[in-house]
């Protein structure tokens, strides 16, 4: 993938310095990534966020005060065009559907490894959507769930399809 002209402007946004230490340290490694802010809480990030109009935000879920989800929402409304990538340790359906209901357009485990922290990164801030595997399997378990699959013919909608009409 090509390096974009202008380095892609990150915030973090958790709770625990340490995890933040460790991404900090890995994205300065990255020549086209630029971390431009750090938050502790949710209301940190929304005016963090505010303050440097990241490309894009790594949020965790469970943050003091404001939770990453609501922080998520509240970003969106006043900018966008930010990608939020929440990277967090809850890999459940209801937190996945919660995160995208706000607008997540990245959802990952803290235990990615960070050439997939790295390529979600890259996708979110060209606005693409990029959820992790095992995300990925939530998603798509829960869409075979809610949406049961059609139990008269594979092609309803098409002129001609199979159905109970007798031909003559």
């Amino acid at each position: 993938m090509p390096m974009p002209a202008s380095p892609i402007r990150v915030l973090l946004a958790d709770d625990h310095r340490f995890f933040r230490d460790g991404v900090r340290a890995l994205l300065s490694s990255v020549p086209d990534f630029l971390v431009v802010g750090e938050a502790a809480n949710g209301e940190e990030a929304v005016a963090k966020a505010k303050e440097h109009q990241p490309d894009v935000i790594l949020m965790d879920l469970q943050m003091p005060g404001l939770n990453g989800i609501e922080a998520t929402r509240r970003i969106l409304q006043a900018h966008p065009p930010t990608g939020v990538i929440v990277v967090t340790m809850f890999d459940d359906t209801d937190s996945v559907l919660a995160a995208m209901r706000a607008g997540a357009r990245g959802y990952i485990l803290k235990d990615a490894d960070e050439e997939g922290l790295i390529r979600s990164i890259r996708a979110v801030a060209s606005g693409e959507a990029l959820f992790g595997p095992a995300v990925a399997q939530h998603l798509l378990r829960y869409i075979s769930d809610v949406i049961p699959s059609a139990a008269h013919t594979a092609f309803p909608a098409l002129p001609g399809s199979c159905s109970s009409r007798t031909l003559t």
